[in-house]
């Protein structure tokens, strides 16, 4: 079959397998006598396996690491679990990153009054790098919908500029 046929029956674009072939984790393929790429039923089904292990999440070189696994039939598997709960370990920290990056933009955003002042909070914090989440515990302070971050005198800014709003 042909690259495009190789990419429907895999699930893998043709440019995908391109580069799969360009970074030697898939064997070069095969050419007919005009040049065009040939794929046979075994090179879709490594295709198949290389698209679930990136589904995964799996980086090219592990990928390449499992594909040597896969094909050693001499392998132990423990070698292949340990593989694979490491990857785990690994995407568990990721999202524990992912969720302190959330947690962090969720309480900016709640920190910002959201109104027609030029002060915020989220670009604040976007250009000084600072504060981090467990400084910024959203506290109200008297005026329904106001967030401050917390920090020292914060507090008394923000019933300063609530005072001073109210009285403009």
């Amino acid at each position: 079959m042909n690259i495009g046929q190789a990419a429907e029956a895999s699930g893998v674009s043709a440019k995908m397998i391109r580069y799969y072939e360009q970074t030697a984790l898939i064997s070069p393929a095969a050419r007919t006598d005009a040049g065009y790429r040939t794929y046979s039923d075994d090179d879709v089904h490594t295709l198949r396996f290389i698209r679930r292990a990136r589904d995964l999440g799996f980086t090219v070189e592990g990928i390449a690491e499992l594909l040597s696994l896969w094909r050693d039939r001499s392998r132990q598997s423990a070698d292949v679990k340990e593989m694979a709960l490491g990857h785990v370990a690994a995407l568990r920290r990721k999202i524990a990153e992912l969720e302190g990056m959330a947690a962090t933009l969720q309480t900016l955003a709640e920190c910002c009054s959201g109104d027609n002042r030029p002060d915020c909070p989220i670009l604040k914090d976007l250009a000084t790098g600072t504060p981090a989440v467990d400084e910024l515990a959203p506290r109200r302070f008297g005026v329904p919908g106001e967030f401050e971050a917390v920090r020292p005198g914060a507090k008394r800014r923000a019933l300063r500029r609530s005072e001073s709003d109210a009285h403009r």
